[in-house]
């Protein structure tokens, strides 16, 4: 019972820490990266649509995306999205492609990105904490079914999981750093 508590801790610890990447992920650095439109919904034929549905993205510059709608009809929309998507970004639409062109991060924005993504982190760490508080609260409960000295172990074992999980989210959150400090 109580390696089944842990591996499901260990499983949604791991899904935390795997969302804390993807958020990381949609955080604009200087360089063009498609993952920030992750977040973009497309108002398509009255329902909203996941950009990557609409589009295929490419990279042929480090500071400039291109988005190439499947159909051409939807320019509009997606340049709309894009617009009110709040990615700091201005889509240029030259009829067949839209470009958006990633300007270099001011210092100024670079320390509010990394504000930013330290916040993110911290719910990650939160996440992770809270997993660790409900599984030890279900393994309190099978107080009378296991040892005290069998708890005990599991609840050391639990921790050393969430110093792990917590220790990765750390790791992924100095890269992140780095990358947005780089020039």
């Amino acid at each position: 019972m109580i390696e089944e508590l842990l591996a499901e801790a260990k499983d949604k610890m791991g899904h935390a820490v795997d969302h804390v990447g993807t958020e990381f992920a949609t955080v604009r650095t200087g360089r063009a990266n498609p993952q920030i439109l992750n977040r973009v919904h497309v108002e398509y034929y009255g329902t909203p649509t996941p950009l990557q549905q609409l589009a295929t993205f490419s990279v042929p510059e480090p500071r400039l995306l291109v988005i190439s709608p499947f159909d051409k009809g939807s320019m509009h929309a997606i340049e709309k999205a894009l617009q009110e998507g709040d990615l700091g970004l201005m889509p240029s639409n030259d009829g067949t492609v839209i470009r958006l062109a990633f300007p270099p991060l001011t210092e100024e924005r670079r320390r509010d990105l990394i504000k930013v993504v330290k916040g993110m982190a911290e719910e990650g760490r939160v996440a992770i904490r809270n997993i660790r508080r409900h599984v030890k609260s279900d393994m309190e409960a099978l107080h009378g079914e296991i040892s005290d000295d069998d708890i005990h172990r599991a609840e050391k074992d639990l921790q050393d999981l969430t110093d792990g999980y917590v220790a990765q989210v750390d790791d992924l959150l100095q890269r992140k750093e780095a990358e947005l400090l780089e020039v």
